[in-house]
């Protein structure tokens, strides 16, 4: 029987179709995959174009010259200088042939070599270059910051494998020079340099420029592949800006001051400088100041002569009386009782002596910076809202448009009688100085108020074309021809008989007005009630014939009762100005001007007159010896008192039945209450300024029924 094999029934697919199958899937993804990475722009979060570019491409930054800064006359004060970053490439895939390494080679020589020009020691430089799995190394702080001699130095060395890194710094060749006005530019990480304060600040677009690159194909290592293309964008360097100042008028207000801070303490000083004609300015210095290189000694980041406003004090009597003059309210000759006001609701007005001066005219008044005269011009003859009005319209209150940073617009507000009282002499108010010298630029332009500025010209970085021009800039007529005339007179009558007599110097025809103000305390409750809590400031004009110059100056808490450690400044200020500006002084051909010279009156009392004398002529002061004895009995002025060798100093002796009667034609009135005081001979005045007549003639001897009675009359000293 034959026996047939039944065949199973396979349900499985071959072995060879699941091969195909699996292929065909695989690459099916890869193309997918392919296509998705050709399309995608980006994978996983990364830009794949970016991501490839920057492995292949490099784009370096390339660096505009920040402009420089210079004076009216061209002198730098602020540029760019280079300094650079030493470092050691170590890598030596650096190297390609062997006769032109481009990696430290001889390490211990590198090492050795560099100890001799950078602050590190040998081993401290052979540590670093031993250094595996680095491509480069710097140097710490050793090798920061270095010149260009420091780099001259070691390039000279010829070693290989060492490098710079350039990088930018902003330098400031005259230091501790104008350095609020300048202000100052810090680098920052990534070498990029910003202006922080000054004109650094205030220009800093156009100083800074604007910066280019290059974008080129680089190798493995960074460099650029040579002969493959590049795209560049060249830098714009920055503009440079040239100042109104001139260094040689900020050098002697800069030195004034250091001379004075030598003699004397006070907080600080302020003082701006302006050209009459045009209002712009030539000088303006902060003490304490710093040096912009370092900023080591900086103490404040606000310049004080436009960011911080404060109570100006009696200067702005100057503006007062301006108010009354263009409402067509003053007359100088009217008469008012000084020393003390008593306001509507009993606040006592004093004047800085509040015996006064009897009943004295409103001209007087202001010689005497007699706070009772603006009292009264301010109640009597014209309202809150005109003098308010009238220091609004000469720019107080408002920024001046000055072109520095953070100006301040101070405050101009008062409503109360005591408010508006208190105005009218510069306390509760807060101006700036930049607000004063344009003020004061109306006085030195026949009524006409002039812009402040301190940028000269901006020049283009890159064609040198001049971009802006500074000019005079007039901003209307605020004062009559009228006003501008007897303002200045009252002013000359300050520095001739009054409050600023202290500045006046033979031939040097300046008019002025003092003021002194208290110091508010910080937490609002009032004024600092010690000895030298005050500010003493200083606005006035030079020459008062075609004026040149416009000055105004503060100092804070002087510690002297007397105003020479300003008026010491002003001086030397005026002194040098007037040699630079070739003014006319001349007095007399044969007349020779002698400099104030301050000291501090020694007691004389019980000393023999030989003595007294000599004594003080060694200090510069001729004594006016009142009777024949042999002792002073009594003294003027009295010991502490600060005197000048421009003031009388009298002496009495113990002989005082033969006192003759001086002439004291010229005298001051201070001088002649000084001499009756002291005598105790009962004295009658008439008119202000200088004595003109005396009712005991020259030479008379005096006794216990001598009467004085003198007159006086106002010197108006033109320069003309």
């Amino acid at each position: 029987m034959i026996s047939v094999k039944k065949k199973r029934k396979n349900n499985n697919v071959p072995t060879g179709n699941l091969v195909i199958i699996a292929s065909f899937l695989f690459f099916a993804l890869i193309i997918g995959r392919g296509a998705y990475l050709a399309l995608s722009t980006n994978i996983d979060g990364i830009n794949i174009k970016e991501f490839s570019s920057s492995r292949t491409t490099r784009t370096d930054t390339l660096t505009a010259t920040r402009g420089k800064i210079y004076d009216v006359n061209g002198e730098t004060l602020a540029e760019n200088v280079y300094s650079y970053t030493l470092i050691a490439y170590l890598d030596p895939d650096r190297t390609t042939n062997e006769n032109n390494p481009q990696h430290v080679v001889d390490k211990e020589g590198t090492a050795q070599a560099l100890s001799t020009v950078i602050d590190m020691s040998y081993e401290e430089i052979l540590a670093l270059l031993n250094k595996e799995g680095v491509y480069q190394t710097e140097f710490g702080k050793a090798g920061k910051s270095l010149n260009e001699i420091q780099k001259d130095k070691i390039l000279a060395l010829g070693l290989p494998g060492i490098d710079f890194i350039e990088t930018q710094t902003r330098y400031y060749p005259n230091g501790n020079f104008l350095s609020y006005a300048i202000g100052y530019a810090k680098t920052d990480s990534s070498g990029e340099i910003t202006g922080e304060m000054g004109i650094e600040k205030q220009y800093d677009d156009i100083l800074s420029g604007t910066d280019g690159y290059v974008t080129y194909q680089k190798d493995r290592n960074g460099y650029k592949i040579s002969g493959t293309d590049e795209i560049r964008v060249e830098a714009e360097d920055g503009d440079d800006v040239y100042l109104t100042v001139d260094s040689n008028i900020q050098l002697f207000v800069e030195q004034a001051i250091a001379e004075s801070a030598k003699q004397y303490a006070f907080d600080g000083v302020n003082i701006m400088v302006a050209d009459a004609e045009t209002g712009a300015i030539l000088a303006s210095a902060s003490y304490p100041s710093f040096d912009p290189n370092t900023r080591n000694d900086i103490v404040s980041y606000l310049d004080s002569n436009v960011s911080i406003g404060t109570e100006p004090g009696s200067t702005m009597k100057i503006y007062t009386y301006m108010a009354a003059m263009e409402a067509g309210k003053y007359n100088g000759n009217d008469t008012y009782l000084s020393g003390i006001y008593t306001a509507q609701d009993g606040t006592q007005i004093g004047d800085h002596d509040r015996a006064g001066w009897g009943v004295i005219t409103y001209d007087y008044g202001f010689a005497q910076s007699s706070n009772v005269a603006v009292a009264n011009l301010v109640t009597k003859y014209i309202d809150r809202a005109t003098l308010g009005n009238y220091f609004k319209k000469l720019g107080f209150g408002s920024k001046t448009g000055i072109e520095l940073p953070n100006e301040a617009s101070g405050k101009i507000s008062f409503q109360y009688e005591t408010e508006v009282i208190n105005a009218s002499f510069g306390q509760g108010i807060l101006t700036t100085p930049i607000q004063n010298i344009k003020a004061l630029t109306a006085i030195a332009n026949d009524g006409v108020l002039l812009q402040p500025y301190i940028v000269d010209k901006i020049v283009d970085g890159s064609t040198g074309e001049v971009t802006y021009q500074g000019e005079r800039t007039e901003l209307g007529q605020v004062a009559s021809s009228s006003t501008v005339t007897k303002m200045k007179q009252l002013m000359h009558d300050v520095v001739d008989f009054g409050t600023g007599s202290i500045y006046a110097m033979e031939g040097y025809d300046l008019i002025a007005k003092t003021g002194t103000a208290q110091i508010a305390s910080t937490d609002g409750s009032g004024y600092l009630t010690g000895e030298y809590d005050v500010i003493r400031g200083f606005a006035g004009i030079y020459p008062a014939e075609n004026p040149k110059l416009i000055i105004y100056a503060t100092m804070t808490r002087p510690q002297s009762k007397s105003a020479r450690p300003l008026s010491m400044i002003i001086d030397q200020i005026i002194v040098n100005a007037t040699q630079y500006y070739g003014i006319d002084t001349t007095v007399d051909d044969n007349e020779v001007v002698d400099p104030v010279v301050e000291n501090l009156m020694p007691s004389f009392i019980n000393q023999t007159i030989n003595n007294a004398t000599t004594t003080l002529t060694e200090m510069g002061v001729t004594p006016y010896v009142l009777g024949n004895g042999t002792k002073v009995v009594s003294q003027y002025p009295a010991e502490g008192t600060t005197i000048t060798n421009k003031e009388k100093v009298f002496l009495v002796t113990n002989d005082d039945t033969t006192i003759a009667m001086p002439n004291i034609t010229g005298w001051s009135l201070k001088e002649v209450k000084a001499f009756a005081n002291l005598l105790k001979i009962p004295l009658t005045v008439t008119g202000n300024g200088y004595v003109t007549s005396q009712s005991i003639p020259e030479g008379t001897i005096l006794n216990q029924d001598s009467m004085l009675t003198v007159t006086l009359e106002v010197k108006f000293q033109s320069s003309a």
